[in-house]
């Protein structure tokens, strides 16, 4: 593979977006450590964005209210507003427009724009992510770091490094010298999992990776070893999707309240395998993979809970999703106490094709891959001889009302 020597790629990542958006009707809180919570009301709620002032005291995204508070007492917290943020996303997205139409969305807060034949109207690469920094400030109040490089990958990176209401330009010429001395785990899709293999085997820098043999990798790895042996050398021929090339489609999630309440791991296992296959069959219909699982949890007085888990590796597998669905809850709720309501939702979404590039470890690959075809295969005789012609064998008997359980398609 060679580098690409032409494409001029932006990564533009909005500075604590959902904090940012409450502060336009929060004004006060601009000087003062900010948190959105979900409940804020109650000590257990999780923070899901902070501003730059908490960020120094060492608050983190995730963690329990009670714990950012034991770090900040005088922490100040809005509830979210999602419509809102939402609404933030599609306005950033229009400004993007007006400087290229090759612009993907990565998430509700980052898009990757092609800018490489927008270079004559609008200046060089740096040129362009300055003025879209600058336009978006002063049209909707909020800031962008934005990154700019030859790929994709350091594109990313790139608006990673320096923050907030910044630019940051990566080059064949200082890329070296940017990247290669960070943290393996600082390289996009190098995962927790990834990062202790390699650091098990000397390999703590992305340079070190970089320089590394790339047998040595790709064996340690599998295919995966290969890519980001590859990504860290700038070696990233991923295009950017035309906006209107792709389905806007966020999350894929479906959820059920059941005859009786789930008691008891065997209950929360049986209920989650019969969603998360549901999940998965639209996710593969939709061409789709998940970076993360959501879990919301309501008890038989109506309280709810929600927790979500990152991957290191996508899927759309319903034994994947289950598993990780599984793990969320014994982590997050009392096992003794009933459930009335589970809902999974598959998050973090990307296409297929690009979700090929990221295997995982050669013997797990070997293990997805079959799990895939084995799933495929339980997709066509479904398609053939309808949705219940095979099932997981967890799910045949139950007594919870696992047969009311369809994907919201299946009404369509």
């Amino acid at each position: 593979m060679e580098l690409t020597k032409n494409r001029v790629i932006l990564h533009c990542d909005m500075n604590g977006f959902f904090a940012s958006v409450e502060l336009l009707d929060y004004p006060e809180l601009r000087d003062k450590p900010m948190a959105v919570c979900g409940d804020p009301e109650g000590r257990h709620g999780i923070i899901l964005a902070k501003n730059e002032i908490a960020k120094r005291y060492g608050i983190v995204t995730a963690e329990t209210l009670w714990q950012a508070r034991k770090k900040c007492p005088d922490l100040q917290t809005v509830p979210p507003h999602h419509k809102k943020y939402q609404h933030y996303s599609r306005l950033i997205n229009e400004i993007y427009l007006q400087y290229t139409d090759m612009v993907e969305p990565f998430s509700v807060d980052e898009s990757w724009l092609d800018v490489t034949a927008s270079q004559k109207l609008f200046g060089n690469g740096k040129q362009i992510a300055d003025k879209i920094r600058h336009q978006v400030k002063k049209e909707l109040g909020l800031t962008l770091s934005a990154g700019v490089s030859f790929n994709k990958i350091f594109a990313k990176m790139g608006s990673d490094y320096k923050k907030p209401d910044a630019t940051t330009v990566i080059t064949q010429e200082n890329y070296k010298n940017i990247l290669w001395p960070l943290d393996i785990r600082d390289l996009f899709f190098v995962g927790k999992a990834t990062a202790d293999k390699l650091q098990g085997i000397g390999i703590h820098t992305i340079g070190q990776l970089a320089e590394s043999d790339r047998h040595t990798v790709t064996a340690l790895l599998g295919k995966q070893g290969s890519i980001i042996h590859d990504y860290a050398n700038g070696l990233d021929q991923t295009p950017v999707s035309r906006f209107d090339e792709r389905e806007d489609v966020k999350s894929i999630g479906n959820g059920s309240t059941f005859r009786r309440n789930l008691e008891g791991i065997q209950d929360i296992r049986t209920a989650v395998i019969a969603l998360s296959d549901t999940v998965a069959v639209r996710l593969r219909k939709k061409k789709k993979k998940a970076f993360g699982v959501k879990v919301d949890i309501k008890d038989p007085s109506l309280k709810v809970i929600s927790r979500q888990q990152q991957l290191d590796n996508p899927t759309n597998l319903a034994e994947n999703i289950a598993d990780t669905a599984v793990s969320i809850i014994e982590k997050s709720w009392n096992l003794r106490h009933p459930i009335r309501m589970l809902t999974v939702t598959a998050i973090n979404l990307c296409p297929e094709d690009q979700a090929q590039q990221l295997s995982l470890f050669s013997s797990e690959n070997i293990q997805n891959e079959t799990g895939e075809k084995m799933e495929r295969t339980m997709d066509d005789i479904r398609k053939k001889f309808g949705r219940n012609a095979i099932t997981f064998g967890r799910i045949i008997k139950n007594d919870i009302g696992l047969e009311s359980i369809k994907s919201p398609e299946d009404s369509k």
